[in-house]
């Protein structure tokens, strides 16, 4: 599940919400040791040198990559795994609600209230809390 939500429009660049997304995070999460680093795992839209930057004094580890180097990562290593299905799994689940697929909210506040809403839904069917 998502720890945070930003709406914007669909002409703003992703690399211009990283900010309000990482301050938005809802869970207080442990802080980051070497042992146990915080990831921050995105694509190819977010690999520039302000964002890792910004993503580095959050204490993330940043996993930037294009698609090419995925594949030449999965070539090469066995076992290899994508960190992006993640998200991707995300925004499948998040289109199957119809009123979030079409926008027909004009107030962004409804909108992140119908995300929360689905986010929440998708929480209580992945608990299997009445079978």
């Amino acid at each position: 599940m998502p720890l945070s939500v930003v709406v914007s429009g669909a002409n703003v660049h992703d690399k211009r919400l990283v900010a309000a997304t990482l301050d938005r995070i809802v869970i207080d999460r442990p802080a980051p040791t070497p042992r146990h680093q915080q990831h921050f795992c995105a694509d190819k839209g977010y690999d520039y040198p302000d964002v890792r930057r910004l993503v580095a004094t959050w204490g993330y580890t940043a996993h930037i990559l294009s698609r090419g180097q995925e594949q030449v990562g999965r070539a090469t290593v066995p076992g290899y795994r994508a960190r992006r299905w993640v998200v991707e799994r995300t925004h499948s689940w998040l289109n199957r609600f119809r009123r979030l697929l079409i926008r027909w909210e004009k107030n962004p506040a409804n909108y992140t209230a119908l995300l929360h809403f689905a986010c929440a839904w998708i929480t209580f069917r992945a608990a299997e809390v009445l079978g």
